[in-house]
């Protein structure tokens, strides 16, 4: 009996972690990373009072479960209603509309080069932390306004794209400024998330190196 019971938790707090991290992450109630995970007591089945084995197994769960809860703020973002979440332990610490990719596609007659343009979804971390950026125009930029891709690497550099600051999620994809505000809440970028000029100084003072970030 008390066999079946040690099985029966593993399989449950196996089933609670597996479950639990996908969906927390994508409605925003609070997101699982690799060192988070909430599981409360009620989830968990109620235990035979003559079980002590059973018992103490549940207690170390439950205590090692709580070890892992984030105490750290971490950034959500809906590229699908276009906001961005700042939140902590104790719920919400900010709300924004943002920009994310269009979605759209753009091809090099003459290469045959072909760029996505896309936010990246799934879970990244900041990676770096950049006040007053300058954008290194890709070389999809220039052909896509008809120039020539300059052999001049300071030809490409732009001090006033990004905005006052930038978060560096990995892969050249950045949360950061942006001139055109007024296209807040539309996705018009090709692949970054553009914030507006005071929610990202809110987002970056409290988002330090190594915040979790989840794209959904």
């Amino acid at each position: 009996m008390k066999k079946l019971i040690l099985i029966f938790l593993a399989v449950l707090i196996a089933a609670a972690i597996g479950g639990v991290a996908y969906v927390m992450a994508v409605t925003g109630i609070e997101p699982a990373g690799d060192d988070f995970l909430q599981v409360s007591a009620q989830d968990l089945a109620p235990l035979p009072a003559d079980e002590p084995a059973a018992k103490k197994a549940l207690q170390g769960a439950k205590d090692s479960l709580a070890r892992l809860q984030r105490s750290k703020p971490y950034i959500v973002i809906d590229t699908h209603a276009d906001k961005i979440y700042l939140r902590g332990p104790s719920g919400p610490l900010l709300e924004a509309v943002c920009s994310t990719g269009s979605g759209g596609e753009y091809v090099d007659d003459a290469s045959g080069r072909r760029w996505v343009f896309d936010t990246p979804r799934g879970v990244f971390k900041v990676q770096s932390r950049l006040t007053d950026p300058w954008w290194r125009k890709p070389d999809w930029a220039f052909l896509e306004e008809g120039e020539e891709i300059p052999n001049s690497e300071s030809e490409r550099l732009d001090p006033n794209m990004m905005g006052k600051y930038a978060l560096g999620i990995g892969d050249g994809y950045f949360i950061h400024g942006t001139i055109y505000e007024r296209l807040l809440g539309v996705n018009v970028t090709h692949g970054c998330v553009r914030v507006g000029t005071d929610d990202l100084e809110r987002l970056f003072n409290q988002a330090p190196m190594g915040t979790y970030v989840y794209i959904f």
